[in-house]
């Protein structure tokens, strides 16, 4: 049954084969690792130093390397490159063999086709509201002090009133993301900041200071620091003198009638046991705010709403300039930057914040005390995340056959937090506490500070993060080798819909991206209601299709032929992507056997393992794991009841989780494209994914106008990005400390241990702990996690990421050392396990109810003061109520939207790392209609402006970014011109309901495109725009953004606070 495919015209060359690389290369290290040009554009990673050919491909951007580049340690082989995330794709450019020597030249590429997306490699994220880093945590308990000095209610803000900044760059701007080394922030000096101090708050130029008198007394305070430097304490790193330099801040709340606000979750909670001996006194850096005592009575009926000046409550401030973190210093453990703000590590010990980071970063002393703190122990873990491109590379260590030194009890890796005794013959586990002898080979002297002479030589006993070559006792096969292989969809909608076309545009653009020589290897086949393979092989003079028509007991016709070399099959792959489209243009097949689909492209890859990525555009409804539509269903149960509505976010049946554990078993990690204009069941079909450690990329309603662009650049970040094939990871704690959970993508067959068929540089996976025995106060308490996976070109490596820090028996302690990105991060992910499982209204009060439980225990044990009119916030954690707001607020726990689109937003959560979980409930918004051009080192966006509809002005534009999509709002009376030059229409209502960027000749349009790649590059996402505008249905999507207004979805922000504030003083009563 086999039919050839059209012929076309042939490509030019295979590539050559290459040899193996170094056992020492480090596949993800490139020489240069401040250019971003060479990382994003060129994607030259994962190369050995042997591949022929190896000419560097040019810069499409025609610009030298923005950095000098970054020393290291002599001697030591490098692992892990400063890799940049993806923006916007270069041109059709050839793909260099090998990793360039010295630092590439950059030129642009003539071959450039004019009709392809073409961008900015991407870099870390800036950040997007961050909070004054831990170095300025005082030696009081901190916390924002709302005072009862009241302040005047006021419209839009200051910040919102001035004209943003100037906004500079071109359409493809070569200006580097991060400024040069001249004014980033020296290593600190002097001594550690203190584990017991707290932070302190940031200021904001454009915005009023909220900060007056405490309430209690405290220290004489230093003057406020110039708006230029907003973190001085931070850059340095010393921490401040005692109590906080800002002084406390104040909100006043002021009676007003109004009318009964609308239901707030977490009305009731069981109230924490009070701890024996907690302090009493009030406290300089806490945040206060006043409630009327009507209000402020337990249990007194709230008439009216109450006035809070909005331009005084605590909101997220950005912070332009990069600063340079020392995980440690002296012997103590430095407390991580906000994970949103922009920064550079020095490995000194601790591992870097990106790779692990912890909830508190002071470990609680028992779980009694954790349990009175209502906070969570956890840990986020993304082993593979991107460096800065100024941060060292990751060191690989090679013991040669014996393999990594590990403890013979734990099995702990060698780390710098183990200890040498007897003359280094012997050495004690920092993880069990076990002695062991020291390996012959291994065995050094100590110096007279106790450590080993040669510590400082050594990444493994110097660094919190090193890699090790894996020995032969770590592989039960040989390495699997690079295989990719493309399913796509050719039904009559997706061909009709031009997602077909749409796919096979993307798959052929990124072969030249595809790792090179012998090991890597592609399959591809279409599927409607039956199966289409093609056999590649180069002896043929064009491919040939081969048809499953059993989708009910599926096979793989000649397997060997299914899966070839890239080398020997490169001219017939492009010449079928290019016939598919119009193969199928004539197909009535409305049908679609995915599930038959699948499984037969795993038969194929069985014997291997690899990557499947599928397309797929129309509900599933013939053959193996067929559906059928639940979205009426759904609507009517949602609109009815919430009691069964979160069952249509479970999977249908079991039989895909069936065949995913099976994927998982044979190493195939699949993602799924999702290119639709209808339902799809994506909480049936995203187990397939989140089973094997892939993901599901969302185009609803996909448009053959304005989405192919992302789904190229998606598609390529994922085959280009660092990643690893056939991993398994493990976390090991101190002794008292065990790990209670792990939750993300992943397969677990054994309690300990993560199986991932495939890991990558974006994946994060949450470890929740638990305490299993009393630690001791000033002891440390370390973590380890270990990941064992295999490169994309075949060596075999373990990733060893250590963290230490201090225990504590001080209940304020933990408040002062609790990390807000991470602690809400965790909320963000315990929401999305409880979506499928529990009703709406139950998941909201929960979250509600861990926000207020926190900043009950805060109030309750660490801080008193006279009134009780007081809302008072530890100063780590004031933007938790914001924060809490805008999740249940979010798309993922509205009752509104499609069933589709929560069962996307929760699969989207469950990976998401800890920079991209706040902007995700939380975006950023930008004026556009004013931006201007920027001069030196600043930066091309403009201010960020609250979410409030206060700041939204009628003759506006306005961009809306959530790491995810993208939203342009038009107020109604914007000026013609400012509509012509950006957009190329001159009125409002001439706005399409389909958008393509466009550079037009003016320095406005210019501006703006310049914004737009720079958000594209810090999200690791091309971003989808949607356009909507003031009056419109459209715009209903952007006044639901508008978190910190009341509406359907809850209620405002102030509203937010005297709830949570009410409910404090009701149970504490």
């Amino acid at each position: 049954m086999a039919a050839p495919v059209p012929p076309g015209a042939p490509r030019p060359g295979a590539n050559a084969r290459q040899q193996s690389p170094h056992p020492n290369f480090n596949p993800n290290f490139q020489t240069n690792p401040n250019s971003l040009a060479d990382n994003m554009q060129n994607m030259n990673l994962n190369r050995p130093h042997s591949m022929p050919n190896s000419g560097p491909r040019p810069s499409p951007f025609g610009q030298p390397p923005p950095f000098p580049q970054s020393s290291v340690t002599a001697g030591f082989p490098v692992a892990s490159p400063p890799m940049s995330r993806p923006g916007p794709p270069p041109g059709m450019v050839g793909r260099p063999a090998v990793i360039p020597a010295g630092p590439l030249q950059s030129t642009l590429p003539a071959n450039v086709p004019p009709g392809r997306p073409v961008g900015l490699p991407v870099s870390h994220p800036p950040p997007f509201g961050s909070r004054p880093p831990p170095a300025s945590l005082s030696s009081s308990t901190g916390g924002a002090v709302l005072p009862s000095s009241a302040f005047p209610s006021s419209g839009v803000s200051s910040a919102a009133a001035a004209p943003p900044p100037p906004v500079g760059a071109g359409a493809l701007p070569g200006a580097p993301q991060f400024p040069p080394p001249a004014i980033v922030s020296q290593p600190p000096v002097g001594p550690p900041p203190s584990m017991m101090s707290a932070r302190a708050p940031a200021q904001a130029p454009t915005m009023r200071s909220v900060l007056g008198s405490s309430a209690a007394s405290s220290p004489q305070t230093p003057p406020l620091p110039s708006a230029s430097s907003p973190f001085p304490a931070m850059t340095q790193a010393r921490p401040p003198p005692p109590g906080s330099p800002y002084g406390p801040q104040t909100w006043s709340m002021q009676p007003q009638q109004g009318t009964q606000p609308s239901h707030i979750p977490g009305s009731t909670h069981a109230q924490p046991p009070r701890m024996f001996g907690m302090p009493q006194q009030a406290l300089p850096n806490q945040a206060m705010t006043n409630i009327p005592p009507a209000l402020g009575q337990p249990g007194a009926p709230m008439s009216g709403s109450s006035k809070i000046d909005p331009n005084q409550i605590p909101r997220p401030i950005p912070n332009a300039t990069p600063i340079v973190y020392e995980t440690r210093h002296g012997n103590s453990a430095n407390p991580p930057p906000p994970a949103t703000s922009d920064y550079i590590v020095r490995d000194t010990g601790n591992c870097s914040p990106r790779y692990m980071r912890c909830t508190i970063n002071q470990i609680p002393c028992t779980g009694d005390l954790l349990t009175t703190s209502a906070m969570q122990l956890a840990l986020l873990v993304q082993p593979m995340s991107l460096p800065h491109p100024s941060e060292d590379p990751i060191q690989v260590v090679d013991f040669g056959e014996s393999g990594p030194v590990r403890c013979s009890r734990c099995k702990g890796y060698i780390n710098p937090f183990m200890k040498f005794i007897d003359q280094g013959r012997k050495f004690i586990c920092n993880l069990c506490g076990f002695t062991d002898d020291t390996p012959r080979d291994y065995h050094c002297n100590l110096g007279p500070d106790g450590r080993r002479r040669d510590a400082d030589e050594r990444p493994e006993l110097c660094r919190g993060t090193v890699e090790f070559v894996a020995s032969k006792e770590y592989m039960v096969r040989d390495p699997m080798p690079a295989v990719y292989f493309f399913l796509i969809d050719v039904s009559m909608n997706a061909v009709q819909t031009g997602a077909t076309a749409a796919a096979c545009s993307a798959i052929n653009q990124v072969i030249s991206d595809l790792p090179e020589g012998t090991r890597t290897q592609v399959g591809i086949a279409t599927f409607d209601s039956t199966i289409h393979f093609y056999n590649l092989k180069r002896a043929l003079q064009q491919p040939l299709m081969l048809i499953v028509p059993d989708i009910q007991d599926v096979y793989t016709p000649l397997e060997t032929d299914v899966i070839v070399q890239l080398s020997e099959c490169r001219q017939h792959l492009e010449l079928l992507l290019e016939n598919i489209p119009t193969m199928f243009q004539t197909s009535t097949t409305a049908e679609s056997c995915f599930g038959a689909a699948i499984k037969a492209a795993f038969l194929a890859m069985k014997s291997t393992g690899g990557k499947l990525l599928v397309f797929q555009s129309v509900l599933p409804s013939v053959g193996i794991g067929a559906l059928s539509s639940r979205e009426a269903e759904g609507r009517t149960n949602i609109s009815a009841s919430e009691k069964e509505a979160h069952k249509l976010l479970q999977p249908a049946d079991k039989i895909l989780k069936t065949m995913a554990i099976e994927f998982a078993e044979y190493q195939v990690c699949v993602d799924v494209f999702v290119t639709t204009q209808t339902y799809v069941d994506i909480a049936s079909i995203s187990v397939i994914p989140r089973t094997t450690g892939g993901q599901v990329y969302y185009y609803y309603p996909f448009s053959a106008v304005s989405d192919p662009a992302k789904l190229y650049n998606d598609l390529r970040w994922n085959i280009t990005r660092p990643q690893g094939f056939e991993a398994v990871m493990r976390v090991r704690c101190s002794q008292g400390i065990q790990v209670q959970d792990y939750s993300g993508n992943f397969c677990k067959r054994i309690p300990t241990d993560v199986d991932l068929a495939g890991i990558d540089c974006d994946k994060c996976i949450l470890v929740t702990l638990k305490h299993d025995d009393k630690l001791q106060d000033g002891s440390e308490c370390g973590f380890q996690c270990a990941l064992l996976y295999t490169t994309v070109y075949g060596q075999r490596r373990i990733r060893v990421t250590n963290l230490s820090l201090p225990c504590t028996n001080m209940l304020s302690n933990l408040f002062r050392s609790a990390d807000l990105d991470t602690q809400f991060t965790c909320f963000l992910k315990q929401a999305a396990i409880e979506i499928p499982t529990c009703p709406l209204l139950q998941v909201r009060d929960h979250v509600t109810n861990l926000c207020i439980n926190i900043l009950l225990s805060y109030r309750k044990f660490c801080a008193t003061v006279s009134s009780t009119g007081q809302l008072i916030l530890p100063e780590a954690l004031k933007l938790l109520p914001l924060y809490t707001l805008a999740l249940i607020k979010s798309r993922g726990l509205r009752n509104d939207g499609r069933i589709d689109d929560r069962s996307f937003w929760f699969n989207y959560v469950s990976s998401l790392s800890t920079p991209l979980a706040i902007p995700l409930v939380y975006p950023r918004m930008f004026a556009i209609h004013n931006v201007d051009t920027k001069d030196g080192d600043e930066s091309v966006l403009p201010p960020t402006i609250p979410l409030s509809s206060e700041h939204v002005c009628d003759d506006g534009i306005y961009l809306l970014e959530n790491g995810e999509d993208a939203l342009i709002y038009f107020g109604s009376s914007v000026d013609s011109s400012i509509l012509q030059q950006l957009f190329g229409f001159t009125s409002v209502d001439d706005v399409p309901t389909q958008f393509v960027m466009q550079q037009f000749s003016n320095p406005l349009s210019k501006n703006f495109n310049d914004v737009v790649n720079v958000i594209r590059q810090q999200r690791c996402s091309y971003l989808r725009f949607a356009l909507c505008k003031k009056g419109d249905p459209s715009g209903m999507a952007f006044v639901s953004c508008m978190v910190e207004d009341k509406n359907a979805n809850g209620p405002s922000y102030v509203e937010f606070l005297v709830h949570i504030h009410r409910q404090i003083q009701m149970k504490m009563s």
